[in-house]
């Protein structure tokens, strides 16, 4: 009770200090509110981007076994970086590999990264080669 009586009496005698006080208080109070939501929305931004990542990320291993994927699953080998599948089709059936593919998995709106695009034209400008490496 004191206290309050204080903080009355203090009020009465300087109202330009306490009504400067009380306004510093009702604007940190503001300002924090306003950090904490901030947080709150990157936070939420970080968790639905996370779960995109993930979402894809299972995309990718059930791709092969989804309609429409370019080869017979047990041609198709998952590397995950910098493209998702190496794959040889017909070589599970003929023994005899038609062409060589690297396939991407993408979901929904992604696109490719930088680094996919130049795999990609770097194919398609045919700088591809075999090498054997042997080690003696």
């Amino acid at each position: 009770m004191k206290f309050i009586e204080s903080i009355i009496s203090f009020a009465k005698a300087f109202p330009v200090y306490f009504t400067v006080f009380i306004l510093l208080i009702f604007l940190t109070v503001l300002l924090i509110i306003l950090l904490f939501k901030k947080s709150f929305s990157s936070r939420k931004d970080a968790v639905k981007r996370s779960r995109s990542v993930i979402n894809g990320q299972i995309a990718e291993q059930f791709a092969p076994y989804l309609p429409n994927f370019p080869c017979n699953p047990a041609d198709a080998h998952f590397i995950g970086k910098p493209v998702d599948f190496l794959a040889f089709p017909n070589l599970s059936e003929n023994n005899k590999a038609d062409e060589v593919l690297l396939v991407e998995v993408k979901t929904g709106k992604s696109d490719l990264t930088e680094r996919e695009r130049s795999i990609k034209k770097a194919v398609e400008e045919g700088r591809v080669k075999y090498v054997v490496y042997r080690i003696n």
